[in-house]
């Protein structure tokens, strides 16, 4: 096979087992509803119980975007996915809160595939078709939504324990499928001499740390709303779980499927022109999102008269689907800036930006839960995120757009003379 039939292979085989991963990893937006139910939590537990995979998920992703530069992104992403498998199972059989957190631990495992086959994937192309390349990958994100489609379906029918167990033979069948599919170079391996250290130096560059703050709100708050959104549907709008699920992947579905289509654009214009207009689109969305259902009574010379403020479903559901498609591009857009800066260390930055947005993606959940429990209101989850993109807002103008040539002091004067 030649070298572009090669590159096609892997990328193609580890967008499947990415997309997989991401299903298994996002299992309790669903499950835990049952769940919830089953062991009658409150809002801030169900948000621990769907944020603790995520949790492993996010803490592992900077040793393996290490050691897929050591020792290639192959035997990774294969070894990680296996270990996943007894995991998956054996949730089927938890009873109690803590078998749920304990075995979620576990599962969640699955969540650093992402550090993992962006920079295995990103190594097999040119640099001017890496961001595409790693949006094709980060397409893998749509298993959120696969996994709205699939675990409804199973719930209803054969009742919640059936779905780790139907994810766990899936995942054994991906890792055999990835293994005989995909290739290995050792000329995309970093030199043996460099230290677990040196490559972690990489957390005192601020510019890191910027990205890091990008990535905790398209990734982080992609992952929170695609665990957080149907339990919301069936809350807000009083609708059944199915229903429910296939609203909800109105967000998850263009949050992974058009991340390509983000790799693209930044490819073409930049990364830090579609992340500037990102934040802004998100910016609109979830201001308009965190408006609570409100009813006010005003006195008019008729008499009281009561009027309703609030987003209806299909509303609710149009803004949604904006905002899934702003964090698709988002997410590219941030890792195209690391491919551009980072082009000899892209596992390891790519693990530290990951990890940030994984966190981001265990903290707001279980954030959500304890503003609706203080406060009653469902759409404080939407006041929550509205405030994070503000913080990027801002930092993204301080740092880059006041030093651009259109802005800042090498900016042209403008005149009206010829």
């Amino acid at each position: 096979m030649t070298k572009k039939g090669q590159a096609l292979s892997v990328l193609i085989v580890s967008t499947l087992a990415f997309t997989v991963c991401f299903m298994v990893w996002m299992m309790f937006g669903v499950i835990g509803i049952p769940i919830k139910k089953a062991l009658d939590l409150n809002s801030t537990q169900f948000g621990l119980l769907m944020a603790t995979p995520v949790l492993t998920g996010s803490l592992i992703r900077v040793p393996l975007g290490i050691w897929t530069d050591k020792f290639g992104g192959r035997v990774v992403m294969a070894t990680l996915m296996a270990l996943t498998v007894p995991a998956i199972y054996l949730m089927s059989y938890a009873t109690a809160y803590w078998h749920f957190l304990t075995i979620g631990l576990f599962v969640g495992l699955a969540g650093g595939s992402f550090s993992v086959g962006t920079p295995y994937v990103a190594r097999w192309f040119p640099r001017n078709q890496q961001g595409f390349a790693m949006g094709v990958y980060g397409a893998g994100n749509s298993g959120a939504a696969v996994n709205k489609f699939v675990a409804p379906a199973l719930v209803v029918a054969f009742g919640w324990t059936m779905v780790p167990q139907v994810y766990a033979a899936i995942m054994a069948g991906t890792v055999v499928l990835f293994w005989m599919f995909s290739h290995s170079d050792p000329a995309h391996l970093v030199p043996s001499h460099i230290k677990f250290t040196d490559q972690l130096k990489a957390l005192k560059d601020p510019k890191v740390l910027k990205y890091c703050q990008y990535y905790s709100i398209v990734f982080g708050g992609y992952v929170a709303l695609s665990l957080w959104m149907v339990q919301y549907y069936v809350g807000e709008f009083g609708l059944e779980i199915r229903t429910a699920a296939l609203l909800a992947a109105c967000f998850s579905l263009p949050g992974g499927v058009l991340r390509a289509v983000g790799g693209w654009m930044s490819d073409k214009w930049g990364a830090h022109s579609v992340t500037w207009w990102v934040m802004w689109v998100s910016w609109i969305c979830l201001f308009l999102l965190s408006y609570p259902q409100t009813d006010f009574t005003i006195t008019t010379i008729t008499g009281p008269k009561t009027f309703h403020v609030g987003l209806n479903v299909y509303a609710f559901t149009a803004l949604m689907f904006i905002l899934g498609i702003a964090f698709a591009f988002g997410k590219a857009s941030v890792f195209k800036y690391i491919s551009d800066d980072y082009t000899g260390n892209i596992g390891t930055i790519s693990g530290i930006v990951g990890l940030a947005g994984g966190l981001g993606g265990f903290v707001l959940p279980i954030m959500f839960g304890a503003l609706m429990d203080y406060t009653g209101i469902r759409s404080s989850a939407f006041m929550l995120m509205y405030g994070v993109v503000w913080v990027s807002l801002i930092w993204m103008y301080w740092t880059e757009v006041r030093r651009s040539h259109l802005m800042g002091k090498d900016a042209t004067p403008f005149s009206l003379q010829n």
